[in-house]
């Protein structure tokens, strides 16, 4: 028993710091780009390099793991992690980091499904709801605790601790992965032929929506040539990509795991699911900085309650996944996701920081009682010499809907604040009554009694003008919440397509 939980450990511990250094970069920023003499666009690129590298990486851990050897690739991966951390933080240019994060990339994707698929096989059956716990609890807090220590060493160190704090960790990792990490025969070394065409197509397709989803909104999406024709590009390669892999001897991706039901639909899932949360996650620090002045501090603890939530109802789902039915802990999950979000879309300009702080614990309770039985009865039915094949496709879904509702609720959010402030405005003119009445009142703060108001005074106008402008993005917000709670309650039915089935004897014993 002790084995297991040096082995979860073990696979855990870089796994944290690599999905910590996903979200770590955003608050430096700044810092980054004074140090380094960048523009904004351009020091964006060091985001974006980490997040297409990170995409390209994902869904081809399964076949380079048994192209290599897990355990061998394992170690590599934490190996070019680290050392792409040290050169990121040593970086001497704009150029120069973001070459490394694109190394660190490459490095850190690899880590999210073979963590998962080697915390499958090493717990039996019946503990795969605990085993899905440890995963999710570090899936859930790294974009949590990111931004907040990211925040704290920027603000007290400098922004290259932010990758020079992986250092002694990976190392430590290293040295773990080669003491307690012994690979079962079906994931040993084995020849065969490289899917080269569809190597080619999946990186390229990959990679370049990677850089729609992430520069779209920045770049007025298809009003952009580049951003065209990289969706052209993108859309092109995935489609010869999947073509390939249905004629290859080898493939990357062994897409036939679709025809399993119950895969498919936790897939689909599990994309809506992370739409939503990263969706309403970034919604949030924006709604509270913006709009309600809160420092960054103060809104990182609004968020941060909402990840420890999550940690407390991932083992308590964990235990009951063996003794109720799945289905209906996840359909649980689900429902009080998507209340959360509704609680979010009643938000307005007087929210206290009790409103703002419980409908995100909610929203952590239902992550953490939705992900445990999705991923368990996702990989329920999946042969253990397939596991990393499936644990690659589920991760890169994962994060493909996180970044699909990132790009949409931000561009959502600009439009809806543009069609408000334009409706909003349509009553500003010298005959509308609540405009009349609310003059004097504005005018008496700006200038004092006996100041008589007119449309020619630009204080006032100006004051109501950016009221407008306030209450047009707290509109946008609303609407935003609004949609993405709808959307998760339209995924409750898909439930009754997952199957309860057990897994098929994953031999934990072949581990140790």
């Amino acid at each position: 028993m002790m084995n297991r939980w040096i082995v979860a450990i073990t696979v855990m511990l870089p796994t944290l710091i690599e999905i910590v250094d996903t979200s770590v970069v955003n608050v430096s920023l700044d810092h980054i780009r004074g140090s380094l003499s960048a523009g904004i666009d351009e020091s964006t690129w060091t985001i974006t390099s980490y997040l297409v590298s990170n995409a390209i990486i994902i869904p081809i851990s399964g076949w380079l793991s048994r192209l290599f050897g897990r355990k061998r690739y394992l170690i590599f991966s934490i190996s070019l992690f680290t050392f792409s951390s040290l050169m990121c933080g040593s970086a001497w240019n704009l150029q120069s980091l973001v070459f490394f994060r694109v190394l660190q990339g490459l490095g850190g994707g690899a880590l999210q499904p073979i963590s998962q698929a080697i915390l499958l096989e090493t717990f039996p059956p019946h503990q795969h709801g605990m085993a899905m716990a440890i995963f999710g609890m570090g899936i859930m807090f790294g974009p949590i605790i990111g931004p907040l220590l990211g925040g704290w060493i920027t603000d007290n160190w400098s922004w290259q601790w932010i990758f020079y704090i992986n250092v002694p960790i990976g190392i430590i990792s290293i040295l773990m992965t080669l003491l307690f990490i012994v690979d079962p025969p079906y994931m040993q070394r084995i020849k065969m032929k490289i899917d080269t065409w569809g190597l080619l197509f999946l990186t390229i397709g990959l990679g370049c929506l990677q850089i729609v989803l992430d520069k779209g909104e920045r770049e007025d999406w298809f009003a952009s040539g580049f951003i065209t024709w990289m969706s052209y590009l993108s859309i092109s390669s995935l489609i010869m990509f999947i073509l390939v892999e249905f004629f290859a001897e080898s493939p990357i991706i062994n897409l036939r795991t679709f025809g399993n039901l119950s895969f498919s639909t936790g897939n689909i899932i599990m994309f809506f699911t992370f739409f939503n949360l990263f969706g309403s996650i970034v919604l949030l620090p924006i709604y509270l900085q913006t709009l309600m002045g809160y420092t960054s501090f103060l809104a990182g603890l609004a968020l941060g309650p909402g990840g420890i939530a999550t940690m407390i109802a991932m083992p308590i789902a964990g235990k009951l996944v063996t003794k109720v039915n799945p289905k209906v802990i996840l359909a649980f999950g689900i429902a009080v996701a998507g209340y959360s979000v509704h609680m979010m879309a009643q938000f307005n300009l007087q929210a206290d920081f009790t409103t703002i702080f419980w409908p995100r614990v909610v929203l952590g309770i239902g992550m953490g009682f939705l992900f445990i039985p999705l991923t368990t009865m996702t990989m329920s039915s999946i042969r253990k010499e397939e596991m990393g094949n499936a644990t690659a496709i589920f991760n890169l879904l994962r994060n493909l809907g996180g970044s699909f509702g990132v790009a949409f609720i931000t561009t959502m959010l600009s439009r809806r604040a543009q069609f408000h402030q334009l409706h909003l405005v349509e009553h500003m003119t010298p005959f509308d009554r609540n405009l009349q009445n609310a003059l004097p009142q504005i005018s008496q703060q700006l200038h004092g009694r006996g100041f008589h108001p007119s449309f020619s005074d630009q204080g006032s106008l100006g004051l109501i003008y950016s009221e407008v402008i306030k209450q047009a993005s707290m509109l946008s917000f609303n609407d935003a919440f609004y949609l993405l709670s709808t959307m998760m309650m339209f995924i409750l039915p898909l439930v009754l397509f997952m199957k309860k089935g057990k897994s098929q004897g994953l031999d934990s014993g072949s581990f140790h």
